[in-house]
C-alpha cells in the first residue's frame, strides 16, 4: 500500500536541498579502489594475478558523507581530523575537488589517515569484482576531539543542522552534542550515525543505524522477528530521546520511528539485485539529514533516503546521487508512492 506521501512534494524538498549548510563532522576515511584485470594464477600460490589496470581514490567516512551532501546541492563543512600523510593529502584533493573547504580538517602528526583498499578484477570489459579489502587503521591521540571545538564552532555559524559521522577513530564522540547545541540555531537537527556507541549520543534529533548495529545497541539478536524489532527499536530511541530513528535493513528496506507516528515500515526502492553496497549508508544519512533539516517529516526524510539508497547502490565503488536522479526516482517510482 502506497504511503500517504505528496509526490510534489518530495520533488520540493529535494529543490529545497541548493545552498543548505551542513556541519558533518567525524571520522573522515579515504576509500581506495585498485582495479586489475585478470593474467593467471600464481605458480607461488593458488592466487590469481591481476595485471593492474588503474586505481581510485574518493572520499569515505565522514567524506562521504560531505560528498553525498554536495551531490544534492548542500553545502557540507567539514570538521575531522587526517593524517599528515599521502592518504590524508589525498583525501582532502578528493574533497577540494568536489567543491568541499577543508579548513575544518585538522592535520595531525603521527596519526595514520584511516584507509579501506579494495581490490577488484574482471575481464575488460566486465563488472569489477571485489576480491580482498585491507584497511589502515589508527586512533587519535588523546585530545584531538578538544582541538576540534574551535573548528566545530566555526562550521556551525550559519548552518542549517549538523551529521555526526563516529566510524571509532577518535574525530567525535556523545560529547559532540552540547557543544553543536550550543554553536547552532535553536531550529537546528542534529543526525548521527555511530557505528558502537550510539545509545549514548542522547539528545541528538535523528539517528540512522543499521539493524546489525540496532542488534548490538539491544545486546541480542533479533532474527528479523516484528515485535522484537519494533521493541529494540523503541527501547533505543526512548533511550537516545531522539525524535527519529530510521532503521536500514539491506535489501528489506527501512523501519521508521518517530514521535506521534505509527511504526512505518519502508520497502527498498528498486531492485534487490544491487551492483554495490559501498558507502550506501553514508547516501542515506547524508539524504535524510538534508531533507529532515529542509523540513521534511521523518517519513518523507525517510521515503528520500530509500530513493537515494536505492539509486547508489546500482553505481560501482563509493558513490553519489545527484538531485536530478533523486528526482527522477521519485518521479518513476509507481510502488511507494500514490
Amino acid at each position: 500500500m502506497p504511503f500517504p506521501v505528496d509526490r510534489g512534494r518530495l520533488i520540493g524538498l529535494v529543490d529545497r536541498f541548493a545552498g543548505h549548510r551542513l556541519v558533518v563532522a567525524g571520522d573522515f576515511v579515504l576509500d581506495r579502489f585498485v582495479y586489475g584485470h585478470p593474467k593467471r594464477v600464481s605458480r607461488e600460490a593458488p592466487v590469481l594475478i591481476l595485471r593492474y589496470w588503474k586505481e581510485e581514490a574518493l572520499p569515505g567516512g565522514a567524506g562521504n558523507t560531505a560528498a553525498n551532501v554536495r551531490a544534492l546541492g548542500g553545502v557540507p563543512v567539514p570538521v575531522g581530523a587526517t593524517g599528515a600523510d599521502d592518504a590524508g593529502r589525498q583525501l582532502r584533493d578528493a574533497l577540494r575537488g568536489r567543491g568541499i573547504d577543508t579548513d575544518g580538517l585538522a592535520e595531525v602528526a603521527g596519526y595514520r589517515t584511516p584507509t579501506k583498499t579494495r581490490i577488484l578484477g574482471g575481464a575488460p570489459h566486465a563488472i569489477k569484482q571485489q576480491i580482498v579489502r585491507y584497511d589502515v587503521e589508527d586512533t587519535l591521540p588523546e585530545g584531538t576531539e578538544a582541538r576540534l571545538s574551535e573548528r566545530l564552532r566555526a562550521a556551525a555559524a550559519g548552518a542549517r543542522g549538523a551529521i555526526v559521522s563516529d566510524y571509532g577513530y577518535g574525530a567525535v564522540s556523545p560529547r559532540v552534542v552540547p557543544a553543536l547545541r550550543s554553536a547552532l540555531d535553536g531550529a537546528s537537527r542534529i543526525c548521527v550515525d555511530s557505528r558502537h556507541r550510539l545509545p549514548d549520543y542522547a539528545g541528538v534529533d535523528a539517528a540512522t543505524p543499521n539493524e546489525e548495529e540496532l542488534e548490538e545497541a539491544a545486546g541480542e539478536a533479533l532474527h528479523d522477528a516484528d515485535a522484537k524489532l519494533e521493541a529494540a527499536g523503541a527501547a533505543l530511541r526512548a533511550k537516545m530521546r531522539c525524535g527519529c530513528l530510521l532503521v536500514t535493513r539491506g535489501s528489506r528496506g527501512m523501519i521508521v520511528f518517530s514521535d506521534g507516528a505509527p511504526v512505518e515500515r519502508i520497502p527498498v526502492h528498486g531492485t534487490d539485485q544491487v551492483a554495490d553496497v559501498t558507502g550506501a549508508g553514508d547516501t542515506v544519512l547524508a539524504t535524510f539529514a538534508l531533507a529532515f533539516s529542509a523540513g521534511a517529516s521523518p517519513l518523507e526524510a525517510a521515503l528520500l533516503a530509500n530513493f537515494a539508497g536505492g539509486v547508489v547502490v546500482m553505481k560501482m565503488g563509493t558513490a553519489v546521487v545527484t538531485p536530478a536522479e533523486l528526482k527522477a526516482a521519485v518521479e518513476s517510482d509507481r510502488a511507494l508512492l500514490p
